[in-house]
């Protein structure tokens, strides 16, 4: 993601890339480099440090990496003042369709299942998209004030995957894959089925450019591109 990103900011006549840090590489470089918004896509066991630490030295920070807890973005959205912080769980558009249809679609139909299918050198699992999803759905069940269905837990049949927000989630770590994502919604006689699949990572980068070109909009904490669309 880190070159995709780099590839598409070198490509865009709007924008100038001043720094690109890797591992081992100080981060003082962006700053020294007078870098106004940083792509944070690092690893769920370096994203938060590396993004404090770019809100306090007054970098705003587009997000895609995952595994910031909700206590980190409370941090986080304490931090913010210097600089903005937007933490995407997915950056490609079909992908951010995809969420608002599933949040819709969950309003009238409570039975549901995601499942997510990533290349194997994906770290974490579930991935950030299937938490967004799951937690998308259970705000918009809350809303419409259906009952999350009864489902057995990891603890109780692990094959049933995890129960987040009251939706299990199955996760998929195969090479070949990019990043895709089912869900699907079950009732009598009927189920619905929604599915995006980037096949390639291009696909995320117009959303990070929107993303990049447009943080100075969005004062604070922001979740997700569904401002900017």
């Amino acid at each position: 993601m880190g070159s995709a990103t780099r590839a598409a900011i070198e490509a865009d006549d709007t924008l100038e890339l001043v720094a690109a840090v890797g591992r081992g590489d100080p981060l003082d470089t962006m700053v020294e480099a007078g870098a106004e918004v940083a792509v944070e896509f690092s690893t769920p066991a370096s994203v938060r440090d590396n993004t404090a630490w770019l809100l306090d030295h007054g970098v705003h920070a587009v997000v895609g990496a995952s595994g910031l807890s909700a206590d980190d973005l409370d941090d986080l959205r304490a931090r913010t003042g210097r600089a903005n912080c937007l933490v995407v769980a997915n950056f490609a558009i079909g992908a951010v369709l995809l969420m608002r249809l599933a949040a819709e679609a969950a309003r009238h139909l409570a039975a549901v299942e995601i499942t997510e299918l990533h290349h194997d050198r994906k770290l974490d699992a579930p991935s950030g998209t299937a938490l967004r999803t799951a937690a998308l759905i259970a705000a918009a069940r809350a809303d419409a004030g259906l009952p999350a269905p009864e489902v057995p837990g990891p603890s109780d049949e692990p094959s049933r995957g995890l129960l987040v927000d009251g939706v299990p989630i199955h996760s998929v770590r195969l090479p070949g894959l990019v990043a895709s994502q089912e869900v699907t919604f079950g009732a009598p006689g009927q189920t619905l089925t929604l599915r995006h699949d980037s096949i390639d990572r291009t696909s995320f980068m117009p959303g990070v450019l929107l993303a990049v070109h447009h943080i100075a909009d969005l004062p604070g904490l922001t979740l997700g591109l569904d401002p900017l669309l």
